[in-house]
Parts: structure tokens; sequence; C-alpha cells
């Protein structure tokens, strides 16, 4: 059977698909997190037992594109308002922890001989949240609204700006190692600059365009979806070109996702992952006509 699949894309994908909804259903009959089943089906899909997927560069594209879609949704849960309404509590509980976090991951990793600058990025590395995760996990327990919900989402807001600038210091100071000499000082400063003005074109957006583009997009559910994806998508592209790595485009349109307005009649995240197959199969009927 495994001898048939591999090699065609369509039939590995289907096997993915199918082990998924198997394992998804085993989990909820085991009161298990469905990600926990998911992370089950890629052992079992893997190498190292049913070797199914040998597309690689494929699967690798699906799930890139996948991972796009999966941080824009996980942006419509996580609601800046938060910030203002638990203000104090987010703020002292988010940079408290990436305060201690940091400072005992860098003395760990001191401790295990790293030298001083890698041990700061181990530190930095522990220090962050995996927002997927955790938003994935509250909506499955339905406790995103929840108090303790609510305070978790506005430490992760707390997180995710603290990551942003982060990425944006740690790439310009790696740009500048890798240059050296004279210039390491102008291309610190040049990288810096094009994380700035990645963020102010973001803000920019959501300041003058995105109430009256997404008031318009509405009206066609479809179009919405290939938008926001398509958003998505180009944020993720621009971060990494410009050297910042598909993550902080990722971050970036977490932001984006909950400041912009959301139209009447929004569906929400499920509403949307239903919608973007239909989406993507009036792409390929226009195409083949």
């Amino acid at each position: 059977m495994t001898a048939a699949i591999e090699g065609y894309l369509f039939y590995e994908i289907a096997a993915l698909l199918v082990l998924a909804a198997g394992a998804g259903f085993v989990g909820l009959m085991l009161r298990q997190p469905l990600i926990v089943s998911f992370i089950a089906v890629g052992i079992l899909a893997g190498p190292s037992m049913l070797d199914i997927a040998q597309s690689d560069a494929q699967i690798d594209l699906l799930a890139e594109l996948g991972i796009a879609v999966l941080l824009f949704l996980v942006g419509l849960k996580l609601d800046f308002n938060l910030v203002r309404t638990l203000g104090p509590v987010a703020l002292v509980t988010g940079l408290g922890q990436v305060l201690f976090t940091t400072v005992f991951g860098f003395l760990i990793a001191l401790a295990l001989g790293l030298d001083a600058r890698t041990a700061i990025y181990v530190a930095i590395a522990l220090t962050f949240s995996s927002t997927i995760i955790i938003v994935k996990l509250l909506s499955d327990k339905r406790e995103i609204d929840a108090l303790h919900g609510r305070i978790a989402l506005g430490f992760l807001i707390v997180q995710d700006i603290v990551v942003v600038i982060a990425m944006i210091s740690l790439s310009a100071i790696g740009v500048g190692d890798a240059a050296g000499g004279e210039n390491a000082l102008g291309d610190v400063l040049r990288v810096l600059g094009y994380g700035l003005g990645m963020l102010a074109f973001v803000v920019a957006f959501i300041r003058f365009l995105a109430n009256p583009l997404v008031e318009r997009l509405s009206r066609a559910p479809e179009l919405l979806v290939s938008f926001a994806i398509g958003w998505a998508a180009l944020l993720a592209a621009v971060g990494h070109y410009l050297g910042f790595g598909k993550e902080l485009g990722g971050a970036a349109r977490r932001v984006l996702a909950r400041l912009a307005p959301l139209p009447r009649g929004y569906c929400g995240p499920a509403c949307l992952a239903a919608r973007f197959p239909a989406a993507v199969l009036f792409h390929r009927a226009r195409r083949v006509a």
C-alpha cells in the first residue's frame, strides 16, 4: 500500500489527511488536544515508521503555506484591547516572564559551557512561548474568553511585541558581525531601518487602508479569503527577503490580523478555513479556462 502511495503527491496528501482525521478522532476519544494527535501523525507518516511523505519539496511548501494561514488565524484570536483592559497584569506577567527566563536561561547556558554571545541567543530563544500552540489549546478547550484565557492572550501579545524587537535587533547584530570592519555599523543601521520601515508600513496600512479595503472585500467571501492568505504570505516573504526570516513576517501579520477591523458578517477562522479550498478551486478553474 505504501509503495503505491510513494511518489504521487495527491496520494500522499490524501493519506496524510486520512491519518490526521483518524488520529484526531482517537485524540478526542482520549480527551487529548488535537495538536498532540497531529504531531503523532507526523511521526507515524515520517521516515521512522510508514515513510509515506516522499515529496519533500512539495510538502514543505504546503507546510509553509499552512503555517502562514495558521499564524493569520491565530492573529484573529489576539485582541489588543486586552492590553488596555488587562494592561498591568499583561505587562507584569509578559515582561516579568521574559526577564526571568532570559536571566536564568543565560546562566544555565553558561553553566553548560557556551560562550556569552551564544548563551544570550539561547536564553532569548527559551523566553518565547508558542502562540500557535497556546491559542489552539485555549480554543479547543473553549477557554479563550475565560479570565485565565484572556490573561494568557494579553501575556502573548506582550511577548509578540518583544519578539519583533528582539528579532530585528538580533538580525542587525548578525549582519554586523558578518560584515565586520568599517561597514558593520552601516549594515546594522540598514537592517534596523528595514525592520522599522516594515513595521511602519504595517501600522500605516492598518491606519489608512484596512477599514475600507476589508469592507469592500467582505462582499465576496472567497475574495476576502484570497486577500487574507495573500497578505499573510506577502508579509512572510517580505520578512524573509529583508533578512529577518519568515517568523518576523508572521509576527507582523499576527499584529495586523488583530488590529485590522473585521467586516460585518465575518464568520470566524473556521469559515476562512472552509472557504480556502473553494478559493483555490476557483483560481484553478480560471487557469484551465
